[in-house]
């Protein structure tokens, strides 16, 4: 997907190196880290399960660092790129609105209900699967994003069709609710995506009223 402006093209935002190009690298660089020891990096820095029992190749269960520490995990080279081109569109606005700290606070918090809601869609389903990768996170600022610019238009790659920002989220928000209930799409955490679209927008919606009451 790509995204434009509706009048004219966006001006270079905020600082020429932000925290969405340190996350960006740093997702890259424990990418490179995990693929050199796989079965190490996820039994220990994979999102396990709460459910009590244990898998014949992994015995370790759920510790609390894995809530932030799966974000920077991905399954293959085309998880990696996709979650950090959707970080890089999106991540530079809501970094260049919000500033670095508001920014990175909204990423993890959107990382830790991604986490809390796949935690507890793993528990009802009873599954022992692990979990990996930062779309919670991407998810939570592609929802801040939409809240930011309402209007401005986002064109999927396939199929490309522009859509406004306020339109476009709630929509892609209701293809993961149906994807997630039909199981239509298995090996996609689509709860862990709402559960980061969720917490992201409690802190946006927070930030936004009370930075129109000190107007």
């Amino acid at each position: 997907m790509r995204v434009m402006n509706e009048i004219t093209p966006t001006p270079r935002i905020g600082p020429r190196i932000g925290a969405t190009h340190w996350l960006i690298g740093l997702n890259v660089i424990a990418f490179f880290l995990q693929w050199t020891d796989q079965r190490s990096a996820l039994q220990w820095f994979a999102l396990w399960p709460l459910n009590v029992g244990s898998s014949a190749d992994f015995p370790r269960l759920f510790e609390i660092w894995q809530i932030f520490t799966t974000a920077f995990l991905h399954s293959n080279p085309t998880h990696l790129a996709f979650n950090m081109l959707g970080l890089w569109m999106f991540g530079r606005e809501v970094e260049a609105a919000f500033g670095t700290r508001r920014f990175l606070t909204l990423y993890f918090v959107s990382v830790l209900a991604a986490s809390l809601c796949q935690l507890l869609t793993l528990y009802l389903a009873d599954e022992f699967v692990p979990t990996v990768g930062a779309s919670g996170g991407v998810m939570g600022i592609l929802l801040a994003f939409a809240m930011l610019y309402p209007k401005r238009i986002i064109v999927l790659l396939i199929p490309p069709i522009p859509l406004p920002a306020w339109l476009f989220v709630p929509l892609f928000a209701l293809l993961e609710l149906f994807l997630g209930l039909s199981g239509k799409q298995s090996g996609v955490a689509h709860f862990a995506h709402l559960g980061g679209m969720l917490g992201s927008f409690i802190l946006t919606r927070y930030w936004l009223r009370t930075l129109r009451r000190l107007e």
